[in-house]
């Protein structure tokens, strides 16, 4: 199912199914996973592995190398998740030494126009909606809604469960189940309504909500908040989670402001 006019390498390496559009180029060190579907003029690159059932539109390039100075032609990947989708014009570059790959995972969905620098890591069930950008090794988390026209600086962490608004420019890590939006960025609070859509209990966003209020908005600062919560004897899964986050953080976090 591979169209006439498609320039597909003999190394490559296709599952079962697979559908390869009009003018598609497909180099040699690829694996195309089952299913999948490939449409008109796009790019698949070396070092590009694709789960099954991904769908790459027109004009997407993957794979393609870094745009960093330090690379010097080594060997490197793009691993896609099964059940991803790749809008057009999307740019997603191959891993440096540095990590050696660049991450999707699986049932994300990536808009037209996003660009995913190299040795980045993208969760699974995440959505970066048109035209956002994030700089090179950026890692964002499982369930994360990235608004139209954000921007990520490199080297940040993005948490699990956050949704930022368009036009967002993060430049500190991003601790899980926030709201996000703006320039400079403003916390708006938890993502309740998505934790809720996913399933959460109530009670446990309710602690979520206390944890952020206490080493937020009670003139804490962080890690004395932190301080405060413990000596609470209070224990939540998901807490935890926020502050372990927290204590690996390499840029700092963005947070919220006192009210």
């Amino acid at each position: 199912m591979v169209h006439p006019t498609a320039l597909v390498s003999n190394e490559a390496q296709l599952g079962e199914n697979v559908v390869i559009g009009a003018g598609a180029i497909i180099e040699g060190d690829v694996v195309i996973g089952d299913n999948c579907e490939i449409r008109p003029y796009a790019m698949i690159c070396d070092g590009a592995r694709l789960g099954d059932n991904c769908k790459v539109f027109s004009h997407a390039v993957i794979s393609s190398e870094p745009q960093d100075l330090k690379y010097e032609g080594e060997r490197t990947f793009v691993e896609i998740g099964a059940n991803s989708t790749i809008r057009e014009y999307v740019t997603i570059n191959r891993g440096t030494n540095a990590d050696g790959t660049t991450s999707v995972g699986t049932n994300c969905l990536i808009m037209a126009y996003c660009h995913i620098a190299h040795d980045c890591s993208i969760g699974d069930h995440a959505i970066m909606s048109n035209a956002s950008h994030l700089a090179g090794h950026v890692h964002i988390g499982n369930h994360v809604t990235i608004g139209g026209d954000t921007l990520i600086h490199q080297f940040v962490h993005v948490g699990d469960y956050i949704m930022t608004g368009g036009g967002t420019k993060l430049v500190k890590d991003l601790c899980h189940y926030l709201l996000v939006d703006g320039h400079p960025v403003r916390v708006a609070g938890v993502n309740k309504i998505g934790l809720r859509r996913k399933g959460f209990d109530e009670s446990d966003i309710q602690e979520i909500i206390r944890f952020y209020k206490l080493i937020f908005r009670s003139g804490y600062h962080v890690s004395d908040g932190i301080k405060a919560w413990q000596d609470l004897g209070l224990s939540n899964e998901y807490v935890q989670k926020c502050i372990d986050f927290i204590a690996k953080s390499g840029r700092g976090i963005h947070r919220m402001k006192s009210e």
